[in-house]
């Protein structure tokens, strides 16, 4: 029996890969700062909450995280914490630093010194490219930053990169573009949209108050992103991948896509606030996933421009406000995306 690690496991892409990987038979141990106090919201909503085990760990103290990899003794380690918000990282880019760049190394170094045969996986991110001008990104387009979040991404990518030459880590970047689920918070735009959409179908009289809604991103499902994320530890060699669906659509179009599929028009109640543009911005962000599909045999199903991935977020919303706040994460897929063509 396989046994993981997992840094942030109560966020989005730590929930479902625990899911997976608990699926698969592993033993899991999860991480946050201080897991007495942590929201599990995500673990509970999955109904695996008491099916792994947690630990606090602090990835900004090298001890920590030296303790927790000799106690837990993992075969695989996943690095999904840190800020995640490219506009908090404007505010607050000491912290998105620290949290993203120093805590990757924390845990390469303790891996390093432990000089044992551990497989890590390190979240890293398409918003590295920085602006490509339309044209796809894949493993070989130059990084060219535009906020903190992705200078500190960018950081944390090369540090995995040398740690994998100069000492023959098993180390590798999972380079994942956009990808969302009902487990996203409301901070992240496409919840916020698909949250609002909801209560104002139900009656609400509230405006959504959007920036800039020309940005184009490539959007994929969290559920599938997890999975490549296992498959590139199952690889005889370690290396770097770009996880995208390959597809680019507005976010004017998630929004349109959302109001519409409760029967309302988007432009009745969403207001463009400037005050909620970004100092950069990156206006189309696309990815080639075509190393995944040919070295991992992996390849997105569900993408955004098909209004499934908005329609399953819909869904997941009226379960909520219905009180089921589990059914929909563990049915089926079929039963799943047939409760999701009701919007």
């Amino acid at each position: 029996m396989k046994k993981a690690l997992i840094f942030g496991v109560s966020g989005q892409d730590g929930a479902y890969l625990a899911q997976l990987l608990i699926n698969k038979g592993y033993t899991i141990c999860g991480t946050s700062r201080n897991a007495q106090v942590s929201s599990l919201q995500n673990l509970v909503r999955l109904g695996i909450c008491e099916q792994l085990k947690l630990e606090s760990v602090a990835l900004n103290d090298f001890r920590s995280v030296l303790q927790i990899l000799s106690k837990f003794q993992p075969d695989e380690v996943y690095n999904l914490s840190g800020q995640s918000s490219v506009s908090l990282s404007f505010d607050r880019p000491v912290e998105t630093f620290e949290s993203i760049s120093i805590a990757t190394l924390n845990v390469l170094e303790a891996l390093r010194f432990i000089d044992r045969p551990i497989k890590f996986y390190n979240a890293a991110s398409s918003e590295c490219f920085g602006d490509t001008e339309g044209k796809a990104a894949d493993e070989t387009t130059p990084f060219r930053p535009k906020s903190p979040y992705a200078v500190a991404k960018a950081s944390a990518f090369w540090q995995v990169a040398n740690y994998r030459k100069a000492y023959d880590l098993f180390a590798c970047s999972g380079i994942l573009f956009n990808h969302e689920s009902p487990l996203r918070p409301e901070r992240f735009v496409t919840q916020k949209i698909v949250s609002a959409a909801y209560r104002i179908a139900q009656g609400s009289k509230e405006k959504l108050y959007l920036g800039n809604i020309s940005i184009q991103r490539d959007w994929g499902w969290a559920p599938e992103y997890v999975k490549a994320m296992w498959l590139m530890l199952q690889q005889e060699q370690p290396d770097d991948y770009v996880i995208a669906t390959g597809e680019s659509c507005k976010l004017e179009d998630f929004v349109a896509a959302a109001f519409a599929c409760v029967g309302l028009d988007w432009r009745d109640r969403v207001v463009i606030d400037t005050s909620l543009f970004r100092p950069t911005e990156i206006a189309v962000s696309k990815g080639n996933p075509a190393k995944a599909r040919n070295k991992l045999g992996w390849q997105a199903q569900y993408k955004l421009n098909d209004r499934t991935v908005v329609r399953m977020m819909l869904q997941a919303q009226a379960e909520l406000a219905s009180g089921n706040r589990t059914g929909i994460y563990t049915k089926e897929r079929d039963k799943y995306l047939g409760l999701a063509t009701a919007f």
